[in-house]
């Protein structure tokens, strides 16, 4: 296995990845893997490796590179902690729906590029408001992103907002996956109704199921919130999927 540490140049300035190849001489299908609010770490780099070991080259992408670089927290994010709320707000402000189309059509593109890619077999996977990125991925680079999944997408439905990730789904042609938990206050029960609403009136190949006894963040390993169980349910699901969509 192969893994890079990157510095991409983007629309905004210049974005830390990394890009995990499989010791293979093939080419394979690519993965953007997009991680949660904390961004680059050590527990996503396991994550991606993981998902690259089941045959796929995989980018993890810093997203917020418009405002740090890695580690984008500096302190432990502690639930009700004031600074993680500020410091959120810091990462996102300049993330609108633009600045993310022009961003997740370059990281497409750069991984589209790498001669160890299959450019017409690639997926996204996003996690937290990863999962919010990942749909709109596969919504600016259609004739590419084949498949999408989500894990509890914070936000994927925001009523009365016109930067709500649901409403690029008319432009959206991958099969879909979403995880959520149903303990999560970025996407409650009622908003999972309105998304999956959307969903069928979209009218493509999606899933969409609520994990039971699961909180925000349940599968990501350094979470408070993370539930082995159902994070390994949840894995399977994505690996299944994937494999589906990309074969």
């Amino acid at each position: 296995m192969k893994e890079i540490d990157l510095q991409l140049q983007m629309p905004g300035g210049t974005a830390d990845a990394v890009l995990f190849t499989p010791d293979t001489p093939q080419p394979l299908p690519g993965v953007l893997h997009i991680p949660d609010i904390g961004s680059v770490r050590d527990t996503h780099r396991k994550m991606a490796r993981r998902l690259a070991q089941e045959g796929y080259v995989v980018l993890m992408p810093n997203t917020f590179y418009r405002t740090s670089r890695p580690p984008v927290f500096t302190f432990e994010r502690k639930p009700g902690d004031p600074r993680v709320a500020e410091r959120m707000k810091e990462l996102l402000a300049p993330l609108t729906p633009q600045a993310q189309e022009q961003d997740f059509a370059a990281y497409i593109d750069f991984l589209a590029s790498q001669p160890s890619v299959q450019s017409n077999k690639l997926g996204a996977v996003g996690y937290c408001i990863g999962g919010g990125f990942a749909l709109r991925t596969s919504a600016v680079r259609p004739e590419k992103v084949r498949a999408v999944a989500s894990f509890h997408g914070g936000g994927l439905y925001k009523a009365n907002d016109p930067a709500s990730p649901h409403l690029v789904l008319p432009r959206v042609k991958a099969q879909l996956y979403f995880g959520h938990a149903d303990q999560d206050q970025s996407m409650t029960a009622e908003d999972i109704t309105h998304f999956e609403a959307a969903l069928k009136a979209w009218g493509g190949n999606y899933q969409s199921e609520t994990y039971h006894g699961a909180r925000h963040g349940w599968t990501v390993p350094d979470s408070p919130a993370y539930n082995e169980p159902e994070a390994e349910r949840a894995y399977k699901k994505l690996t299944e999927s994937f494999k589906a969509a990309l074969a």
